[in-house]
């Protein structure tokens, strides 16, 4: 059994070793900014003065930066191995504390600061970074072998238990680990577990029963999802006497599917009520995602280039047919569109598929997908294994039918089936790469997918596009769900 303590001997050793590296990397970036900037140290004693000053500024500087990190809980447990919030937080920490000082150097025309600056900066903020997306994935191979665990005691109905204890199961890498239920008007004679894929959940009692549970499972966190039956006063207690076992209390909104930014917490008659904003779509957010298109797209085209033509070259010289295949998709609003990719099957594929049909592998959706499909070419198994073959959907971006990042392009026959939710995936352009495409790409099944999808649309944004991208490439070099 796992003591309540074990999270935080392991949370406390690990922020330890952000702290050593955070100071290592801002140290090391001043030092080289420094040195760049100023030059090595004189013997005369005038510029020793001066280097003596310098010195004193980068110190300074350093010292700032850490306590920016620090003011801005860029180690904070509840952020550590997180990713995209810890990462914002490093960010936020790093921008406001350099624009203050950038602003006291203009202000007092500390004219060779400027240039010290532009060293430090980026150089700081990179490094801070890199090691701590390293220290992410060193967190992240140890949760995947079952260790760094937070165990959760579930208190909901079986129905929300069992579908937060699913959620923490295909995200072990997140490290929530449920190690008991207690359900609300739970009777002796009810099922004494709850079954979760191969996993069974031992139901520990009614929601009376919480502090023993603790004691049982030694859960460091317990996460309640039915606050309607505790009321406002068992929530309190709750609060209190979680409080003196120093296990954390969080509370799930129920709410699915909704980013970090559109939830905001606003009290109102002493209550906490969750506010769900509405997705943007238009605007400047729309404006921003339309350049960030054009300008990546452009570049990627102009970088790939060589491939380009050697994979055009390899599609006409190894298989009749045209180079290029065209085939119509629906984009934004419903509007059709011809999606251009490079040929990775035998001409006129599509009218092999309804001999093929009863080999799809799609789950019974309406997506048709083949692990070992007849009709690829040998150059087109390739290509679908790096996903070279839609390097030209570039093209489409430029002409903005498509996006870098968003829902899959579906066909029309598909659009066809779309129920009033799934139609709200063409409220966004598609995507060359979305979260379909880091999850699982041709794994996925299509209730998947349109899960997938939907989260998108609710939730897109700038940085989550840079993230997808990234993660797109990870994807592609593994080769990931690709066929």
């Amino acid at each position: 059994m796992q003591e309540p303590e074990a999270r935080h001997v392991w949370e406390q050793k690990y922020v330890k070793n952000l702290r050593v590296t955070d100071t290592i990397a801002v140290i090391v970036s001043v030092g080289v900014a420094q040195w760049v900037r100023f030059g090595a140290v004189e013997s005369s004693v005038t510029v020793g003065h001066t280097d003596l000053m310098y010195t004193a500024i980068s110190v300074g500087l350093a010292a700032l930066w850490l306590a920016s990190l620090a003011i801005f809980r860029t180690r904070s447990p509840r952020v550590i191995g997180t990713g995209a919030e810890e990462y914002r937080r490093i960010v936020s920490a790093t921008l406001r504390l350099f624009g203050a000082v950038a602003i006291a150097a203009l202000i007092f025309k500390g004219d060779p600061a400027r240039g010290y600056l532009a060293i430090a900066f980026p150089l700081g903020l990179i490094s801070l970074l890199v090691t701590r997306w390293g220290w992410r994935q060193v967190l992240t191979r140890r949760r995947a072998r079952g260790e760094f665990q937070t165990s959760v005691l579930v208190v909901g109905s079986r129905s929300s238990a069992t579908t937060l204890t699913h959620s923490f199961a295909k995200s072990p890498t997140a490290g929530y680990n449920v190690v008991g239920i207690c359900l609300p008007g739970y009777e002796a004679n009810d099922s004494a577990s709850v079954t979760v894929g191969d996993n069974s959940v031992p139901v520990l009692g009614d929601e009376s029963c919480v502090l023993d549970a603790i004691e049982v499972t030694g859960a460091d966190t317990v996460a309640v999802t039915a606050t309607e039956h505790l009321g406002v006063q068992g929530m309190r207690k709750l609060a209190w006497d979680l409080e003196k076992l120093n296990v954390d209390l969080v509370v799930s909104p129920g709410v699915v599917d909704v980013a970090g930014p559109r939830l905001l917490m606003r009290p109102v008659a002493d209550l906490p009520l969750i506010h769900v904003e509405k997705p943007q779509y238009n605007g400047a957010t729309r404006f921003s995602k339309t350049a960030f298109d054009f300008v990546f797209a452009l570049l990627a085209l102009l970088a790939v280039s060589p491939v380009l033509l050697a994979t055009a070259i390899a599609v006409k010289t190894t298989s009749r047919g045209p180079i290029f295949y065209k085939a119509e998709r629906i984009g934004l609003d419903g509007k059709p569109f011809q999606m251009i990719k490079f040929r990775s099957m035998v001409d006129g594929a599509d009218k092999q598929v309804s001999a093929l049909m009863e080999q799809n592998e799609s789950g019974g959706g309406v997506l048709f997908k083949i692990r070992d499909d007849p009709r690829t070419t040998a150059v087109g198994k390739v290509m679908r294994r790096f996903s070279i073959d839609e390097l030209p959907q570039f093209f489409n971006v430029l002409r903005r039918e498509m996006s870098v990042v968003g829902p899959r392009p579906p066909l029309r026959r598909e659009v066809e089936t779309y129920d009033g939710d799934v139609r709200r995936r063409l409220l966004v352009k598609p995507g060359i790469t979305g979260l379909w495409q880091v999850s699982g790409r041709s794994d996925l099944s299509w209730d998947e997918t349109v899960r997938l999808d939907l989260s998108y649309v609710e939730n897109w944004s700038m940085v989550g596009d840079l993230l997808i991208v990234a993660k797109t490439a990870k994807a592609v070099v593994g080769s990931d769900g690709a066929y």
